[in-house]
This record gives C-alpha cells, sequence and structure tokens, in this order.
C-alpha cells in the first residue's frame, strides 16, 4: 500500500471524505480548508484499518463473532472483545503501511525529532448526525517518536473493539462491515489554557449566545470531568458577556517527561483566577461562529490556547445533537383530522 493510499493530509480532506478518514479527521480537514486554525496533521486512513482487519480475518474469522453477540449478555461481549483486541495488538502492521506512517511522522515533525503529537480515533460514524459514538474509542496526547505512534495507531484501531463502543453498534444495528477506524496523528498544543465552546446554549438552547467553558493547562482535564470548568456566556452579536462562573480549578494537565500526561496541581494564585481575559473571550466567541457559519448549524467545538504565542486553536467541531435533536422532533403528533381539536372544543359544549 502506497504513502498516498494510506495517508491523507488535512489540507486534502473534509466532511466529504469521512468513509475514508473518519469524522475527526474529516472535521479537522474541513476547518482547515475553510481557513480555521488547527494544529497540523495527517490521517491514517480506514483503507490501512480495513487491510489489517481483512489479514486477520483471512486467518480468524473477526468480525463475524462480534455481529453475532447480543449486546445484553456483557461477559460474552467482554470475552470476544477482549481476544480481538489482543489478535489487532499483537500482529505487525504491513511493511507499507508502517513505512508510510513513520514517512508522514518525519514529515511532520520536520527539522525536530521528537515533536510531541496526538493520536486520536476517528470512526466512520464518528460524529455523524444519524449515529454517533465519539468518545468511546481512545485518544493519546503527548507522543513522542514515530514507533510509539505506531504502535498507538494500533490502540486505536483496537479500540474501535472495546465493550463500550461494541455495544453500542449491536444496540444500533451498525453492521461491522460499515464501520472502520482512521486514525489523526497531529502536532501538540502546548496550551496554557483549553476547553469547549458550544455556539448554541447546551443548556437553553438559545442560539443567540456561545457558552464558552475552559480551564488552565490541556483540554483532557475538562473533557474528562476531572476540573469543573469556567464558564463565561457571550452574545453572539454584541459580545455583551451576560454570565462569568469562575470555578476552583484545583487540578491541570500537563505534559510528562518522557511522554503523556499527568495531573498537576493549580498554583493557589491562579486556583480561582479566570483562565480566558474578556479579549480571548471576544476571539474564541468569533472562532465559534466562522465554524458555525462554515457547517451552517451549531457546532460543539474544543480548543486551546497556544502557550507561546496566545495563538487560538481549535481541536475538533462537530454537530451540536442535543437541542437539535429536540428541534427536529414535533410538539405533538399531527392529528388525522387537522379541525379536530375545535370540534372538540365546541363539542364539548351543549
Amino acid at each position: 500500500m502506497s504513502e498516498g493510499a494510506a495517508i491523507s493530509w488535512f489540507a486534502d480532506i473534509g466532511l466529504a471524505d469521512r468513509l475514508a478518514v473518519g469524522g475527526k479527521g474529516g472535521s479537522l480537514g474541513e476547518l482547515t480548508r475553510a481557513g480555521i486554525a488547527v494544529p497540523p496533521g495527517f490521517v491514517v486512513r480506514t483503507e490501512a484499518f480495513e487491510a489489517f482487519v481483512r489479514a486477520l480475518d483471512a486467518e480468524k474469522p473477526l468480525r463475524a463473532p462480534i455481529e453475532a453477540l447480543d449486546p445484553a449478555d456483557l461477559s460474552a461481549v467482554a470475552a470476544c472483545t477482549r481476544m480481538v483486541r489482543a489478535r489487532i495488538m499483537e500482529c505487525a502492521m504491513s511493511t507499507e503501511v508502517r513505512a508510510a506512517i513513520l514517512s508522514a511522522h518525519a514529515r511532520l515533525c520536520g527539522a525536530e525529532r521528537d515533536v510531541p503529537v496526538a493520536v486520536r480515533s476517528s470512526a466512520t460514524t464518528e460524529d455523524a448526525e444519524d449515529a454517533s459514538f465519539a468518545g468511546l474509542q481512545d485518544t493519546y496526547l503527548w507522543v513522542l517518536g514515530g514507533e510509539e505512534v505506531l504502535r498507538l495507531v494500533r490502540s486505536c484501531w483496537a479500540s474501535l473493539y472495546s465493550v463500550e463502543s461494541v455495544c453500542y453498534r449491536r444496540t444500533h444495528g451498525l453492521a461491522e462491515a460499515g464501520v472502520a477506524m482512521a486514525v489523526v496523528v497531529q502536532r501538540m498544543v502546548d496550551a496554557r489554557t483549553a476547553g469547549v465552546m458550544f455556539t448554541r446554549s447546551p443548556t437553553t438552547g438559545d442560539r443567540s449566545v456561545v457558552t464558552i467553558e475552559g480551564a488552565w493547562g490541556l483540554g483532557s482535564a475538562v473533557v474528562s470531568g476531572e476540573v469543573t470548568p469556567d464558564r463565561w456566556v457571550v452574545a453572539k452579536i454584541t459580545g455583551e458577556i451576560t454570565v462569568r462562573d469562575v470555578s476552583d480549578k484545583h487540578v491541570r494537565h500537563l505534559p510528562k517527561t518522557g511522554g503523556g500526561v499527568e495531573d498537576t496541581p493549580v498554583p493557589d494564585e491562579l486556583r480561582t483566577a479566570p483562565c480566558l481575559s474578556d479579549a480571548e473571550l471576544l476571539v474564541l466567541k468569533d472562532v465559534a461562529l466562522r465554524a458555525e457559519r462554515h457547517y451552517r448549524r451549531p457546532q460543539d467545538i474544543e480548543w486551546a490556547i497556544d502557550r507561546k504565542d496566545g495563538s487560538v486553536l481549535l481541536l475538533q467541531s462537530r454537530p451540536e445533537t442535543v437541542w437539535s435533536a429536540r428541534d427536529a422532533k414535533p410538539v405533538a403528533a399531527p392529528a388525522a383530522n387537522p379541525l379536530s381539536h375545535v370540534m372538540n372544543i365546541f363539542g364539548g359544549r351543549r
């Protein structure tokens, strides 16, 4: 398999390429092509995953046993998925795919050899409007070295067969042949502050505001729920900051020596200090609106502010689903006779 068949760079892909690069990969490519700043990177395409799984399937069926599972039988699911993940981790990549990933990683790092990268799962149905199991697969932060990237790409492939992910697919009747895993590899942001934002209020559904949540350090502490983030509500049109909730942020995720991240206590002077200035809030609001206008629907966005230069980068932008799903449902089922409610009212009067 050539590098072109195994690897795609963000600048060359978009949401239309979801089947080849997954939901996360397609979104990062779409943002890049829209001129919105994201950390540079590439995607290990689903073709590489499919070739890998086909080789395993030829030795011993892999997908058929998964498809036969009853999601209610958790012990059977756990046993089967444990065996599948072990097979994926024990099997070597083809020479061609291995070389393609190492070559792309070297190009991403450039003259610097040990540039930290994130290795992120990107399933084909992740962040889709009709089915999404974002968050059920693995992400690895501050990864150092090409060999470690290779190992963690296989870990991302294996995470498609976690108990949670398989139960989701079996419960929703998704065919195994229609699900594949791409893997995003992109430069890490050494984030001073990071978090999430919503171009529609997650609590009220209000579309006239942007809700921004953030904390010190990498955004993984916010996404995992280990820290209660600061929260602001900003009016889209006027930029007025109508809500300011500053929390006690006791811990932050920072890079660990040798790779990975670790919990680090936040200095006392920063614990109850807002992690964003008003000027930064307005920049984030404007970037969120650019993403919303591009996608033409409310967005759920992950962001980070670089420690060195203060630049704002987006790490993900996916469709907001909770309030959009409510909007799609009628308040009441339509009556067979649209005048029946009138007849009922007057029929009760004698």
